[in-house]
């Protein structure tokens, strides 16, 4: 237990309480930290198993930084940060990342065929999907559901490799007549197509890292306006999460150096099967 600006901080007692500390306060932490934080969110298996020398190389600082870091967060020292971590993974058996790093890795067993690297994909697929099953929150997904449903109009914004996604869902929500805009930044007009967005309205914004510049911008501007955002994108610390009403969290598998769409489709189509029912329900 650190004793912080007058007060005795408390030290969360488990990985979830952990995450959410890390998000709340990452804004607030020197530059080194933050760079601690978002390694810690991205790789839990090295921050539960690894040593202290070990991490601080792959993080990139020292590892004073690592116990600084442990202290800041109410701890006594890195290991007692460390069982929090080893206890996520006894919890959670075999790590989502650990295991789409296995793909494609014994090159010796590969061969050119096409339908190696099919198979490699499909792996990829089902263990992003998978995640999926474990990582979305019932009650984010329900909460951006009646956003959605409560919304005069919908706005959707997403640039570059996440824009299929604000494509199929501005063709699924017209199938469910829901009045809806979508923000794609044709011919330089991006914020132009953003002004008539009003209270009333939700934006829906998806971005994943290396985050859009102005899909973050729009998103931040919206949110200041006190207008509803719900945003898709990989993870806690996500500028678009931090900026969000509801963040709905998805993360794709890279394979052969590319990322899928497949776990983000299938929330796609999840939020237009669940946003039709509630518009029957509604009728």
């Amino acid at each position: 237990m650190e004793k912080m600006k007058g007060y005795l901080m408390i030290a969360p007692s488990t990985y979830d309480a952990l995450r959410d500390e890390l998000a709340s306060r990452h804004d607030e932490l020197s530059k080194r930290l933050k760079q601690i934080a978002e390694y810690a969110l991205d790789n839990p298996n090295d921050m539960a198993l690894e040593t202290v020398s070990e991490i601080a190389e792959r993080a990139g600082v020292q590892p004073s930084s690592l116990i600084r870091f442990a202290k800041a967060f109410g701890y006594s020292g890195f290991s007692e940060m460390q069982k929090v971590f080893r206890s996520h993974l006894v919890e959670n058996g075999s790590n989502y990342k650990e295991r789409i790093r296995s793909l494609g890795r014994d090159d010796s067993c590969q061969s050119n065929s096409s339908s190696v690297v099919l198979d490699d994909f499909i792996d990829g697929g089902i263990a992003a999907l998978n995640n999926l099953r474990e990582v979305l929150n019932p009650e984010k997904l329900e909460q951006a559901v009646e956003a959605l449903v409560d919304a005069d109009v919908i706005y959707l914004t997403a640039q570059r490799r996440s824009f299929p996604i604000a494509s199929y869902l501005s063709y699924a929500l017209a199938q469910l007549d829901k009045r809806c805009v979508l923000i794609d930044g044709n011919g330089g007009m991006f914020f132009e197509q953003a002004r008539s967005i009003r209270p009333g309205d939700v934006l829906l914004a998806i971005s994943f890292k290396s985050y859009a510049a102005e899909v973050v911008q729009l998103v931040k501007e919206t949110k200041s306006k006190d207008i509803p955002v719900v945003s898709i994108s990989d993870g806690i610390l996500s500028p678009l999460a931090q900026h969000s009403d509801v963040c709905l969290e998805v993360e794709e598998v890279e394979v052969h150096a590319f990322r899928s769409l497949s776990a983000s489709m299938t929330l796609a189509l999840t939020l237009v099967v669940a946003l039709g029912r509630a518009l029957d329900q509604a009728a």
